[in-house]
């Protein structure tokens, strides 16, 4: 088949676009452009969006900023089922390791990273004689309802706006771990009630093991709530 004098123009300019981006990571990945069944996503995609427009968001990152705080602000991002990321950051460095962190509401962010600062570093000295080194967490965001359940709202970490901590290791190499320690020993007690009453003063809703059963293990902090604290 002959090619006409537009169609032929137009392919040499795909090939020579193509020539300066090079392939695409997704074709380079699986070989081609054609998508399997089963790269399909279950929801759909998420579509990002500038973040950080609003007054009150654009203070909140002056904020870490100010407190020394490394952090990637993160497009807005609606995951679908309800579930979204607005104004969410990705902390870096906040001084003190923590593992499993993913997108945080900014405010969410401040006040967990200041809780660190000011909370569990003086309480780990005072309690242990020891520095904390690391905190231990079961991530942020997370597209589920409470509990996990099948029916039921959706938790606030579906909106980016919680944190579950789990524990904390100090520099002599101590893991104060919630589960076990909020019935330990004497001073893990004392350690872990004190932060817990610190978080109460920092975050709107504070779960503990107390809570109920599915906090066994875990603080749950959040953003929503006018300081509850169980």
């Amino acid at each position: 088949m002959l090619f006409k004098p537009r169609m032929l123009l137009a392919v040499a300019a795909a090939l020579a676009l193509s020539a300066c981006f090079g392939a695409p990571e997704a074709m380079k990945q699986y070989g081609g452009g054609k998508r399997t069944s089963a790269s399909r996503p279950d929801r759909p995609q998420a579509v990002g969006t500038p973040s950080f427009t609003s007054a009150e968001a654009k203070q909140c990152a002056v904020d870490l900023q100010r407190a020394g705080v490394r952090f990637t602000p993160l497009p807005n991002q609606n995951h679908g089922g309800g579930c979204t990321s607005i104004d969410s950051v990705k902390l870096l460095d906040i001084g003190t390791p923590v593992t499993n962190l993913g997108a945080m509401t900014c405010p969410l962010a401040r006040n967990f990273a200041a809780w660190v600062q000011y909370a569990v570093r003086p309480a780990a000295r005072a309690y242990f004689g020891a520095e904390a080194v690391k905190v231990e967490t079961f991530g942020t965001y997370s597209c589920r309802n409470i509990y996990g359940g099948r029916s039921g709202r959706l938790s606030q970490h579906a909106s980016s706006n919680a944190v579950d901590v789990a524990g904390f290791v100090l520099a002599d190499g101590r893991r104060i771990m919630l589960d076990g320690g909020w019935h330990g020993d004497k001073a893990s007690q004392d350690f872990l009630r004190a932060l817990h009453k610190s978080a109460c003063r920092r975050f709107g809703t504070v779960l503990s093991p107390d809570y109920n059963a599915a906090h066994y293990n875990h603080f749950h902090l959040d953003m929503s709530g006018n300081g509850y604290c169980r």
